[in-house]
């Protein structure tokens, strides 16, 4: 059995780094982080646009609203320390039709609500002021919203926490674990450790994890793959900065947007079609285990008989460069499936209840001797340094780490 530690926090993704960096700043427990692949960010966090989001989007009062405001600020002195690259380049919000009136209406509202300054209508003159080939009856202007490489800042977290004295493993998948009265007994692929306490952090699979340690949590997470394409470096010119339409609010995603990216380039996507296995990043990957874990789960059910409709319409995207590029032409009537070549993916771990409902908020959980992580969707990574003094602050309450010596 390995060296005993006080603290094993499993999942090597930015929120799971976050943690062990705060944590590893203020006491001094002996903290081993896992991560199952070989290198750091490898899921969520290596795969997304990476936007650093203003908060715009959250009910007021929610974890997201309020962990997103404090985040992004955090998040924003940490790069400026650390030589991360990143712009706060702004955003402007789209509504292509007057149905979505009300609905830019309420986004601007929460806009107010959740601290955001400088947010500011736009007439359809004023919106092609901040991006010439942009068309739409109105929008919302966002100048607090940028763009980063989340990978360079997970890596930089992990640096900090090793050098305040964590340990962190790649290629160490968690199997299992044992409560024993005066242990953890923590099962991985190179052999068991010995823990006090743990932290779940583990994104893709961190109700299976829950559930080893114990837990019954009343959520399942079901996997939606959102797929980008690049933009021609020719036809670039016709995306300033992020241009996002009005969202659907039944849904906790944001719809088919563009993105500048910070190495360069323009992203567009993505569409939420169901994976069919939890880190299956192609069309072509499959889990029979995870799909029979969707497919029989009571909560996808209903929420596939709820919502059929839209989930054709993200197939038809998926399996169609035209139609995705339809979607793209409510917000930039330039853009031709032509100026479209396949880019990236990345699997959004969703929690879903056992009535359909997808979890619009973040989710905590957890006993007295360990904390499960259960739905930390985007805007996590903005939020991830706020989320990870969340975290760190009930673990120092529940697990009394800051008596450790």
């Amino acid at each position: 059995m390995s060296t005993p530690c006080d603290l094993v926090i499993v999942g090597g993704g930015i929120v799971g780094l976050a943690t062990a960096m705060v944590l590893s700043r203020q006491t001094r427990a002996r903290i081993t982080l896992l991560e199952a692949e070989n290198r750091l960010a490898a899921h969520q966090t290596g795969n997304n646009s990476g936007v650093i989001h203003s908060g715009l989007y959250y009910r007021p009062g929610s974890l997201k609203a309020k962990n997103c405001f404090e985040g992004r600020r955090a998040l924003v002195e940490f790069c400026r320390k650390n030589d991360i690259r990143h712009e706060i380049c702004g955003k402007i919000v789209v509504a292509d039709r007057r149905e979505q009136i009300p609905l830019l209406d309420e986004l601007e509202r929460r806009g107010q609500a959740n601290g955001l300054r400088g947010v500011r209508r736009l007439s359809p003159q004023q919106l092609r002021h901040y991006e010439p080939f942009v068309a739409g009856v109105g929008g919302l202007h966002v100048p607090e919203t940028g763009i980063v490489d989340y990978v360079e800042v997970a890596k930089a977290f992990g640096r900090e926490a090793q050098q305040s004295g964590a340990r962190i493993y790649t290629g160490r998948r968690f199997l299992d674990m044992e409560s024993r009265s005066d242990a953890l007994i923590v099962q991985t692929d190179a052999g068991p450790m010995q823990s006090r306490y743990l932290i779940n952090c583990g994104g893709l699979q961190c109700d299976r994890i829950a559930r080893k340690c114990g837990l019954a949590p009343d959520i399942r997470i079901v996997p939606f793959r959102g797929e980008y394409y690049k933009m021609a470096p020719e036809r670039q010119g016709l995306v300033k900065n992020p241009i996002y339409p009005v969202p659907n609010p039944a849904f906790p995603f944001l719809g088919v947007h563009f993105t500048r990216l910070i190495d360069g380039g323009i992203e567009a996507g993505p569409n939420a079609v169901l994976a069919l296995a939890r880190e299956g990043y192609k069309k072509t990957d499959f889990s029979l285990k995870d799909t029979l874990d969707t497919l029989t789960y009571p909560g996808f059910l209903r929420l596939a008989a709820r919502y059929w409709k839209t989930g054709i319409g993200e197939i038809l995207r998926s399996v169609s460069k035209a139609s995705f590029a339809r979607a793209l032409q409510n917000l930039v009537p330039a853009v031709t499936a032509g100026d479209l070549s396949p880019g990236g993916a990345g699997v959004r771990a969703q929690a879903l209840a056992p009535d359909g409902r997808l979890l619009d908020d973040f989710f905590i959980s957890g006993d007295e001797r360990t904390i499960h992580v259960l739905n930390a969707p985007s805007p996590a990574a903005t939020a991830s340094i706020s989320i990870g003094r969340q975290i760190a602050a009930t673990a120092v309450s529940r697990f009394n780490l800051d008596q450790i010596r």
